[in-house]
């Protein structure tokens, strides 16, 4: 997974990594908010319709989803907003721990979970994924630090701060070092955490999802420096529970991808937070651990 968030009481924005440098910019006149469409809502199981469903989101984790006051913002969310209202649902976003999405999704506490997961055979078997954007991995560093980035070997002998439940965290615990070095895989519940630890000089190097990354070091005022290049991208994943309805309800958000993604609303969405780079030409499905 991937994530990005802001230091409270800091003047300095830290997140986690996509592809690009992503800086909000405006999506000019075109509509991020997506319409009503009667063929992708048909598609909707009953048991979703007329009640408000739950979304489990980490909002730490800027430009895709993150706090701004009480309010809930990002790409994702204004993506999983503008499905709704194609596929007539209301959907209400809590601002959870990331680690327990997927678990709250198989309890029925989530009904969605629009995350910013990295779509991978692993989190397949517990829920389904509608595909929806592309990332890879990214690394950064304080700016005056010593340090270079080619390939996950390089972080042994190092410090390397992840979010608990990611991606990043499974990878930088595999890497296999030699000559008695070792990788220190620092885990924290929220992203923020994982950025004051790098910040503070507790880790050396941050890793998340490289756009995450990208955005992190773009707002730090010269705090902080990309290392290296975006590694192992993969698609980012809608969830929905692995039951007989959650896999239709999968398909109905699949349809609701395709129509934004042809009417110009998702287009119009990535160019609003600076993520175009990820976007996808068409929506896959995953419901039984393959496209």
């Amino acid at each position: 997974m991937k994530k990005l968030s802001f230091m409270r009481g800091a003047s300095i924005a830290l997140g986690t990594a996509s592809l690009v440098l992503a800086t909000t910019v405006s999506a000019g006149a075109a509509s991020t908010t997506g319409k009503f469409n009667a063929a992708a809502a048909k598609l909707v199981p009953a048991m979703y319709k007329g009640t408000t469903l739950q979304v489990g989101t980490d909002a730490s984790y800027a430009p895709d989803e993150s706090m701004s006051g009480t309010t809930m913002v990002g790409f994702d969310v204004d993506l999983i907003n503008a499905i709704a209202k194609t596929l007539g649902i209301t959907v209400n976003e809590n601002n959870v721990t990331f680690d327990n999405i997927l678990p709250g999704i198989g309890t029925g506490r989530y009904a969605i979970g629009n995350s910013s997961f990295t779509d991978n055979a692993t989190r397949q078997k517990t829920v389904n994924f509608v595909d929806y954007f592309q990332a890879g991995e990214g690394v950064y560093a304080k700016a005056g630090a010593n340090k270079t980035f080619k390939g996950l070997k390089s972080f042994c002998g190092l410090k390397v701060a992840v979010e608990t439940g990611t991606v990043e965290a499974d990878d930088a615990k595999a890497v296999k070092c030699t000559g008695g070095k070792t990788v220190t895989v620092q885990s924290y519940s929220t992203q923020t955490e994982a950025n004051v630890a790098v910040s503070s000089g507790q880790a050396d190097v941050g890793f998340l999802d490289s756009q995450i990354a990208g955005y992190v070091v773009a707002q730090s005022s010269g705090a902080f420096k990309l290392l290296g290049s975006a590694v192992n991208v993969a698609p980012y994943g809608i969830a929905t529970a692995k039951t007989v309805a959650g896999k239709k309800f999968a398909k109905a958000i699949q349809a609701a991808v395709k129509v934004l993604i042809k009417n110009g609303t998702y287009k119009a969405i990535l160019k609003k937070y600076g993520v175009q780079a990820g976007a996808l030409k068409s929506s896959q499905i995953v419901l039984n651990g393959g496209h």
